[in-house]
C-alpha cells in the first residue's frame, strides 16, 4: 500500500455554482485549493483527477429517471422538473450541472477505489461530501449524493463493512437513506438538533430498518453546542461504535458549518475543535481500518473565514503534514483571497482555542443536561442493539 495521500481536485469541480447570492459559492473551493498549495501540502500528496461518475456509477445509489431528470434540467435549464428537486430555491437549475455533479463523484468514487485498492492510504475529496442527495431526487444544494456512491463501490469491490461519520451541522440523511436497510454499513451523524435545522431528521430513534437494525445513529446537539460539548459528544459515541463495528474503511465527512460564524445554523464550534475530530477520524481510520480512510468535504458556507482553513487542516492531516494551530497564514493567499472577493483574509490557521478541552463521558455525566441528554438519547437508542452497554 503507497504510503502517500491522494488529494482529488480537478478544477472544472468550481463550476458547481447555483449563481450569484447562492450560499454554495464555488469559491470556497478554489481558496482551499490555494491554501493547501501555500503551504505546499500539494508536494506531500498525490494529486488526481478522477474521471466523473458514469450513469452506472451513479446508478448505484440514484434512480435512472432522476439522472435523465438531472441530465435534461442540465441541458435547459428553464424545464428543470421541480418534482425531483431541481430548479427550487436551494438547489437552481444550471447549465452543465449534470457534468460538473458527476465530476464530483467521481473524485469520491476515485477516492474510494484508490484507498480501497491500496494505492494510497488515505484520500481527500473537500468539494465531496453532498450527503443531502436522496435516491430520487436533490436536496439541500445537493445533486449527486458522491459520498453514498463512495460506499457503494466499496461494496461493489468487496467491501464487507464500512463506516461513515458525518460532523456536518446538517443530518447526513441522504446516506442514511441509501443504506437504511444495510447491516454492512455503519452510518454516525453528528448534527444539530432537527428541531431547529434543516432537514428535520436525524432523531435518535433513528437506528435503522429491521433487517438493519443499530446501523444508524444520530446525535442531534441542541442549538449553541460549542467546543467541549461538541467533542465530549462525538468522544462518547464514535470511537466505542467504530471499535465495535470494526469497518475495512472509514468514510468521514466534514463539513465545516457547525462554526460559530457559519450563517446558516446555530452551534458554536471553533477550527480548534473541527481540527481536533479531524484527527481523531484519522487515528480511528488506523487503529480500527488498517489506515484505510476517505476524508470529504461538505456544508460550509463562511467561505472565506472558516471553510479554507478547516479544509486545509483535513488536507494536512491526511498527508501526515499537520499544520500547527498557531501558523501564520502565507501573506500571498491573504491577497488572493482579497483580489478573489473584497474580503479580508484571517490572519492565523485557527481561532486560538488550541488545545481544546472537554470532559470525557466516562468520567460521568449528568442527565439535566441538554447536551449529556442528546448523548444519552444517542446511546440508549443504538447501543443495546448493537450489543453495547447505553
Amino acid at each position: 500500500m503507497s504510503g502517500r495521500a491522494q488529494l482529488m481536485w480537478d478544477e472544472a469541480v468550481t463550476g458547481y455554482d447555483f449563481g450569484p447570492g447562492h450560499p454554495m459559492d464555488p469559491v470556497r473551493l478554489a481558496l482551499t485549493r490555494s491554501l493547501v498549495g501555500a503551504f505546499g501540502l500539494d508536494r506531500e500528496m498525490d494529486v488526481v483527477a478522477a474521471k466523473a461518475a458514469g450513469e452506472s456509477t451513479l446508478r448505484l445509489v440514484h434512480r435512472e429517471d432522476y439522472i435523465e431528470a438531472v441530465k435534461a434540467a442540465s441541458a435547459d435549464p428553464g424545464a428543470a422538473d421541480q418534482s425531483y428537486g431541481l430548479g427550487t430555491m436551494d438547489d437552481p437549475a444550471f447549465p452543465g450541472m449534470h457534468e460538473v455533479s458527476s465530476l464530483i463523484a467521481g473524485q469520491s468514487v476515485g477516492a474510494a477505489e484508490a484507498v480501497w485498492r491500496g494505492e494510497a492510504l488515505h484520500a481527500v475529496n473537500f468539494a465531496g461530501g453532498l450527503h443531502h442527495a436522496m435516491p430520487g431526487g436533490a436536496s439541500g444544494f445537493c445533486i449527486y449524493n458522491d459520498a453514498s456512491l463512495a460506499i457503494a463501490r466499496l461494496l461493489e469491490l468487496g467491501a464487507e463493512r464500512i463506516a461513515y461519520v458525518d460532523v456536518d451541522v446538517h443530518h447526513g440523511d441522504g446516506v442514511q437513506a441509501a443504506f437504511w436497510d444495510d447491516p454492512r454499513v455503519l452510518t454516525i451523524s453528528l448534527h444539530e438538533h432537527p428541531r431547529t435545522l434543516f432537514p428535520q431528521t436525524g432523531w435518535p430513534q433513528e437506528t435503522g430498518a429491521e433487517s438493519a437494525e443499530g446501523s444508524a445513529v444520530n446525535v442531534a446537539l441542541p442549538a449553541g453546542t460549542g467546543d467541549a460539548g461538541w467533542l465530549r459528544a462525538f468522544h462518547a459515541v464514535v470511537p466505542e461504535l467504530i471499535a465495535d463495528f470494526r469497518p475495512q474503511v472509514l468514510v468521514t465527512q466534514h463539513g465545516a458549518d457547525t462554526h460559530f460564524e457559519d450563517p446558516l445554523a446555530h452551534l458554536a464550534v471553533s477550527l480548534d475543535a473541527q481540527r481536533a475530530v479531524q484527527a481523531a477520524c484519522h487515528d480511528l481510520a488506523h487503529a480500527h481500518a488498517d489506515g484505510r480512510w476517505v476524508a470529504l468535504g461538505g456544508g460550509g458556507y463562511a467561505v472565506v473565514d472558516v471553510v479554507p482553513r478547516s479544509w486545509t487542516h483535513l488536507t494536512a492531516i491526511a498527508a501526515g503534514k499537520a499544520v500547527a494551530p498557531e501558523t501564520v497564514i502565507p501573506e500571498a493567499w491573504r491577497q488572493e483571497v482579497f483580489a478573489k472577493t473584497r474580503q479580508l483574509a484571517p490572519g492565523r490557521m485557527t481561532d486560538g482555542r488550541w488545545p481544546v478541552e472537554w470532559a470525557s463521558w466516562e468520567d460521568g455525566y449528568d442527565p439535566a443536561d441538554r447536551l449529556d441528554q442528546a448523548v444519552l438519547a444517542a446511546r440508549r437508542a443504538v447501543f443495546p442493539l448493537r450489543g453495547l452497554l447505553a
